[in-house]
């Protein structure tokens, strides 16, 4: 996966640590039946890999799949046998749901993906979604948005995990393609240590009742920083409880994770958004300093 991304100019980066902690959170995925790879005299040369779920509120059935080949075997037709092998399994794992909802085959492109954009679509698959990744260049300048009266940042506590997930959980069903998380992910975002760095995280409650209102967990990713020479903090994981939205908490808590990446040495950001958002966060993040580079795209077929 590495090497393709690479060779896309796409950048990524899993220690094996980060791939093993994925394997223990996958849903409706069954490594021994749901995985194929393609090799050579030995050398692992292809991969891919198929799951599937049902979004919340009566949503449709998605069956997923991602595939990858390394560059000096692409363009031999092994993406298209390992993609018409996957819609295989996935047909089969489909014919065993009800049929009253809608069943769409689905697959995601990062930016730089261009040929496997041109294979999705020579093999029946429409965009039906983007979503935006959006860069602060810098972080000097940083806005200095206040905090809501009434609602305070505290630090993170073991014993606030369990409730930083849920209310996370709760302002997630907003958003598209929204599938509730499970327990073996929950569990798998305990010890995944790429992203769980609380220390970092801006939590903020609601004085007067203890609550959790809004949350930005951001998080470095010192591995991917030290591969593409940079100094990137993440600015992941935003959101904003319904009682607490349009007061601006979101903008103050960026204001603070942006602080906190700057004194931890960092020198730009990153956020990804969904392009139709629909609670005005693009803009919101626009007035945070951020800009869109890069466009990620979701393909879909009917089943």
């Amino acid at each position: 996966m590495t090497v393709s991304c690479d060779a896309d100019n796409v950048e990524y980066s899993a220690t094996a640590e980060d791939v093993a902690n994925a394997c223990l959170s996958l849903a409706n995925c069954d490594l021994e039946q749901d995985v194929i790879f393609a090799e050579v005299n030995g050398e692992f040369i292809g991969y891919g890999r198929c799951f599937w779920y049902l979004e919340a509120n009566d949503g449709p059935y998605l069956y997923d799949f991602l595939v990858a080949v390394v560059p000096e075997w692409r363009r031999q037709g092994i993406g298209q046998v390992l993609l018409r092998w996957l819609e295989s399994r996935l047909r089969t794992i489909a014919a065993e749901h009800p049929g009253e909802h809608s069943k769409f085959l689905q697959s995601c492109t990062a930016h730089g993906h261009v040929g496997t954009e041109t294979m999705l679509e020579e093999e029946g698959y429409k965009p039906v979604r983007y979503s935006n990744e959006m860069h602060r260049e810098t972080l000097d300048d940083i806005p200095n948005f206040p905090m809501p009266a009434g609602l305070e940042v505290r630090p993170v506590l073991p014993e606030h995990y369990r409730a930083i997930w849920g209310t996370a959980e709760e302002a997630s069903q907003d958003h598209w393609g929204y599938t509730p998380s499970t327990e073996e992910q929950y569990q798998a975002w305990l010890i995944h240590k790429t992203v769980f760095q609380p220390h970092l995280w801006q939590i903020a409650w609601d004085v007067e009742t203890d609550q959790i209102a809004g949350q930005v967990r951001t998080f470095i990713n010192h591995a991917q920083n030290e591969k593409y020479d940079c100094k990137r903090g993440f600015t992941e994981f935003i959101c904003v409880r319904r009682p607490w939205r349009r007061r601006g908490l979101a903008r103050a808590l960026i204001s603070l994770s942006l602080k906190v990446q700057k004194e931890q040495g960092m020198t730009e950001s990153v956020l990804g958004v969904d392009s139709e958002n629909i609670s005005g966060a693009n803009r919101l993040y626009e007035d945070c300093g951020f800009r869109v580079v890069k466009r990620h795209s979701v393909y879909r077929k009917l089943l």
